[in-house]
């Protein structure tokens, strides 16, 4: 089970960068894929999450932390069994490790846990995004 997550590096306030997650060795089709930052000293936090597409519906449901929305934009593409995270404005508080995650969330639980780290299955290793001039 492997979950890769890459395209960090420097950017300017203002600027954008798109992170991409791999997923490998399970079937991440039927997991929700969460987004979490860590910066120096500071707690790991949940950033966005989208709903596995497995559900009767057939659509996703996203998530975004209070701090990203209208900024972030998050997706998944079950083919390719990637996500990704479009960043955009981005400003120095936003500079971090940036993980990506796999989880069987409920759907009933999805508003409330989606930030939980402790629901999360799979982790990937982090790439690391400084936002600076």
């Amino acid at each position: 089970v492997q979950l890769q997550a890459s395209g960090g590096g420097l950017v300017q306030p203002g600027g954008s960068l798109r992170l991409s997650c791999a997923a490998s060795g399970f079937n991440s089709h039927y997991y929700d894929i969460g987004w979490f930052r860590q910066a120096p000293g500071k707690e790991r936090e949940g950033v966005a999450l989208i709903s596995s597409s497995s559900g009767s519906s057939g659509g996703t449901e996203t998530y975004y932390a209070d701090s990203v929305k209208d900024r972030f934009t998050i997706s998944r593409d079950d083919a390719k069994k990637t996500s990704t995270l479009e960043m955009r404005i981005l400003k120095p508080e936003d500079t971090a490790v940036y993980y990506c995650a796999a989880a069987r969330i409920p759907p009933v639980f999805l508003a409330t846990k989606w930030y939980v780290r402790q629901v999360y299955d799979y982790w990937g290793q982090g790439t690391q995004v400084t936002v600076s001039s």
